[in-house]
């Protein structure tokens, strides 16, 4: 932890050093203090609270749909032969099209308003979640599942108590994955027709050369990628606390 502190208080001493000392040109890289004020500038107007708000109410919400969605298919691909011959040659599809390479398409189709936004977000997360979890239901332990077959137990049970417990900490690997995804896409899509949200926000900074506040909302960027990163992980320990116990 102390090392991870310090290579962080080392970037930061960095990034308010080179502009400073003219290692950069400083119109282009504003010292961290002055990103710092924009940012606490932003917070007391409440022009933070409202972009971040923006962002987070587009992310969570198609995040959620793509677990809600994906996992489920994901088991289904994995474990049933028939449903993985039908719908692979689909995902592997739509596995090697961007996302955002379909965010015109989305916007061409659902408009500029929210529900493109979301939707580009849901597209996004639901590949490494629906890849991890087929590789996760694969990949249980054969030896536990001819064990738990000569019990005689029924499908349901043998799910719940042998495949979903093997299953989840790559499925989670996925799900992370995606939370990681739903911020970087939510930004690039707030960046098309939005009038909110931090991508909107570095936008409207860049087009007017405010530098410090573009700064301040990649910051915020950062800040909220690596909180959601540390929920997903605490729910994932609760989750599979059996691997330590």
């Amino acid at each position: 932890m102390a090392t991870k502190t310090v290579a962080v208080a080392a970037l930061l001493a960095a990034w308010e050093l080179a502009p400073r000392t003219g290692l950069v040109d400083p119109t282009f890289l504003s010292p961290f203090s002055e990103v710092l004020r924009a940012l606490a500038e932003l917070a007391g107007n409440g022009q933070l609270a409202e972009h971040v708000q923006a962002s987070l109410t587009r992310s969570l919400v198609g995040f959620a749909l793509a677990v809600a969605f994906a996992v489920p298919l994901g088991v289904l691909i994995g474990w049933y032969q028939p449903v993985s011959d039908l719908l692979t040659p689909l995902v592997q599809l739509f596995l090697n099209t961007a996302a955002l390479a379909l965010l015109p398409v989305f916007v061409l189709i659902l408009g500029i308003g929210e529900t493109s936004k979301i939707s580009i977000v849901a597209y996004a997360c639901c590949w490494p979640i629906l890849l991890n979890t087929i590789t996760a239901v694969r990949g249980v332990d054969p030896t536990l599942l001819k064990l738990a077959r000569s019990l005689d137990l029924p499908p349901v049970r043998l799910f719940a108590t042998v495949i979903l417990p093997g299953s989840l900490p790559t499925i989670f690997t996925g799900i992370r994955l995606a939370g990681a995804a739903a911020i970087v896409v939510v930004v690039a899509a707030e960046m098309v027709g939005a009038k909110a949200g931090l991508g909107y926000l570095i936008n409207a900074s860049q087009y007017n050369f405010a530098i410090p506040q573009m700064y301040a909302g990649i910051v915020a960027i950062s800040v909220i990628g690596v909180a959601f990163n540390q929920l997903l992980l605490t729910v994932e320990r609760r989750f599979t606390s059996w691997r330590t116990s």
